[in-house]
């Protein structure tokens, strides 16, 4: 088959499909990538796996009107390449693609939609809702499969969308790359990362903005750094609040035990070498930061959404807290510093829970949707 992957970002498909386009250039597919390429702000970030990519200007905002130029650029792309399957990514990409496809889809294109986290989501702010009605359309007019990487957005639509919906295990995390290291593997990570022997070390992996929420980490390290003289929190990402958590950084006292590592495309060198994993952002579909911490064995805490909430068993593999309470953050992060025993079965728990959100798991489950695809193409 001929496949066209869509997403707003080249680092998107880099960072979530080349598993599965490895696995399709391997079977004899042909595989393109359409995205507006950003590569350069992603420190060595690589497109591998695709026989040909094409640069289009889309835009994260539905609001940009340079996403009518790519939309008119991906229409005349599907006209003259004759794709058997469009795999679209991301909200704004994925509503242009499926309008984009409406004509190729009557001569025998099948488009997928893979939904990395509906906007709307039990608790969501009512404005985030303003996206389930043009859903609802594409999905019951203009998908063939919807692809969904968490429970809930999976309940929601195979309950109330027309077209065929399938549930994945996320995205797929590389378990050579991310697995529980050996004292002495850590010991000789931590050493070429100039962290500190014995410091207690917290690690954040997330862009750096409003909706990933870095600010109620920072006012929860303020709280116990003077009971935690040793701790380090690494933030793992950049974004466009960076210089405001930087900022917030110097006035509450932490330049010393706060660094901003910017985008990594070795997290692998660092994971296992950290003591505590947390994240506090709003919403996630399917998070791969804690995916590859608890293939690490890492403790996580983590606030409530979706996303976590099925990876997390609070008390269990983790803990859970609302996403605005710094005590309760604080307070989490004491117990891991404290209880040397429950983290290290935490962190075995959520290793054990993590296998099936391996890349051979996910690239399993891939398989077997196109092929069915591919041989519906051929009746």
């Amino acid at each position: 088959m001929k496949i066209l992957y869509t997403a707003s970002v080249l680092s998107h498909i880099c960072q979530f499909h080349l598993p599965v386009m490895e696995m399709l250039q391997k079977e004899g597919h042909t595989v393109h990538v359409a995205a507006n390429d950003n590569l350069a702000e992603k420190n060595g970030l690589k497109l591998q796996f695709a026989d040909a990519f094409f640069c289009m200007p889309f835009q994260r905002s539905p609001k940009d009107k340079r996403n009518l130029k790519a939309y008119k650029e991906l229409k005349l792309l599907l006209e003259e390449q004759k794709y058997d399957l469009v795999i679209c990514n991301t909200p704004v990409v994925g509503v242009l693609s499926r309008f984009a496809a409406r004509e190729a889809r009557k001569h025998g294109t099948k488009v997928v939609y893979i939904a990395h986290g509906f906007h709307f989501y039990t608790g969501a702010p009512k404005k985030y809702w303003l996206f389930y009605p043009l859903e609802k359309h594409l999905a019951d007019h203009n998908t063939d499969l919807l692809i969904t990487i968490n429970r809930e957005d999976y309940e929601r639509a195979e309950k109330h969308f027309k077209c065929p919906v399938e549930h994945i295990y996320g995205v797929g995390v590389r378990s050579e790359r991310y697995h529980p290291a050996s004292s002495d593997e850590k010991r000789a990570m931590r050493e070429r990362e100039h962290l500190p022997k014995d410091s207690f070390v917290i690690l954040c992996t997330k862009e750096l903005m409003f909706d990933n929420n870095q600010k109620t980490i920072l006012h929860a390290i303020a709280k116990v750094k003077p009971e935690i003289p040793d701790l380090t929190m690494l933030f793992a990402g950049n974004g466009p609040d960076e210089q405001m958590l930087k900022e917030l950084t110097n006035e509450l006292g932490l330049t010393d035990s706060v660094r901003f590592l910017g985008y990594r495309t070795d997290l692998e060198q660092l994971v296992p070498t950290v003591d505590l994993v947390v994240s506090c952002s709003w919403r996630e579909g399917m998070p791969l930061n804690i995916i590859e911490a608890m293939l690490c064995a890492r403790p996580i805490v983590a606030s409530h959404n979706r996303g976590h909430d099925e990876l997390i068993e609070d008390g269990k593999t983790g803990y859970l807290v609302d996403k605005f309470d710094i005590d309760a953050l604080a307070d989490r992060i004491r117990k891991i510093k404290n209880d040397k025993a429950t983290a290290e079965a935490f962190g075995l728990r959520a290793c054990e829970k993590a296998q099936k959100y391996t890349a051979a798991s996910v690239v399993k489950q891939m398989r077997d949707i196109i092929n069915t695809l591919e041989r519906s193409n051929t009746k």
